[in-house]
């Protein structure tokens, strides 16, 4: 019952700091062209600083109750440990937006600084060794579990939530509904820490979608998809639920291979047209030019793949009630 108390603060922080946050954006001309709009509008930015907010003080509430008022029991060293991973990358994203988009950190540093973020993690998880993989089953790495794996599971999980992006609504909406699905599986296994991380990252980002769904008022940036990313991956860690999380991001995996593809140069934008509608880029080159092979509404197609990820989560949440 008092575990859904971060939700609920992280929900009511980022809710009452975003309309005063959109103003400062544009006062301080931090702002992004929303490429899925005929007229180009100019949206604040910088998104993602507010989510982390809400999620910081989430967090942070489930440590007082934890600790002083012991309502409910978490293990401290492990949910600092996952902070910690998560603020470094968050911070990462932030410099990433403020440089500017395509201006920024480049591919390479996108994969070298979550692996140093993951530093805290690999730390508390030295005596781990195993892992149960999708159709293999379970896998003993030996120290090459937290020296290896961990850093590639940070690093994938956060680049991966970054690829399929750049509707209104999509990264928050996505992220709402792959860190819902972990933090059911969390609930039912008796992982309050787990749960705590996704209650506070589902609370923040609820709020943000508010002001982020169509049209956008503001933008989440990198700072949010790359901090989104980690959590899951964090989660999956120290959850034990290593399969759910490799399965429930399996588009992100398909938006990779395609971007792969087209070496990387392609994007996930539609073609504006005056009437509202988007086109397929010709060039194709992501989950979202294939939807848009009949012209649609934006929002239409952040519905789409929200729709799409909710199949896959409701497929995971069988197979683990079913197992």
């Amino acid at each position: 019952m008092f575990e859904i108390i971060p939700l609920i603060i992280s929900l009511l922080i980022v809710l009452f700091l975003i309309p005063h946050f959109i103003k400062r954006m544009h006062f301080k001309k931090f702002l992004g062209t929303d490429m899925n709009k005929y007229n180009k509008p100019l949206i604040a930015e910088l998104g993602g600083t507010i989510v982390f907010i809400g999620f910081t003080t989430g967090i942070f509430s489930a440590i007082f109750l934890a600790t002083y008022l012991q309502v409910f029991t978490i293990k401290l060293g492990y949910l600092l440990a996952g902070f910690s991973t998560i603020a470094i990358i968050a911070f990462v994203g932030f410099i990433d937006d403020i440089i500017g988009w395509k201006k920024g950190i480049r591919q390479w540093q996108h994969a070298l600084f979550p692996i140093i973020a993951a530093l805290p993690l690999m730390a508390i998880s030295i005596e781990k060794t195993t892992m149960t993989l999708p159709i293999i089953g379970l896998i003993d790495f030996g120290i090459f579990y937290s020296l290896i794996i961990i850093p590639i599971a940070i690093t994938g999980a956060s680049n991966a939530f970054n690829m399929l992006a750049g509707y209104n609504g999509l990264e928050a909406g996505q992220g709402i509904l792959l860190t819902g699905t972990l933090t059911i599986i969390a609930f039912f296994t008796g992982q309050t820490t787990t749960m705590i991380l996704g209650l506070a990252m589902i609370g923040a980002l609820t709020g943000f979608l508010y002001y982020n769904w169509f049209p956008a008022k503001i933008f989440g940036g990198d700072s949010l998809t790359l901090m989104v990313g980690a959590n899951l991956a964090i989660m999956s860690i120290l959850g034990n639920m290593q399969t759910f999380g490799i399965i429930i991001i399996v588009l992100f995996f398909i938006e990779f291979l395609i971007k792969a593809k087209h070496k990387f140069q392609s994007e996930c934008f539609g073609l504006p047209q005056k009437n509202g509608l988007l086109k397929a880029n010709p060039k194709g080159g992501s989950i979202t030019q294939f939807i848009l092979k009949k012209p649609m509404k934006e929002w239409q197609v952040t519905t789409t793949i929200l729709i799409i990820q909710g199949m896959i989560c409701l497929i995971v949440l069988g197979i683990f009630f079913v197992l």
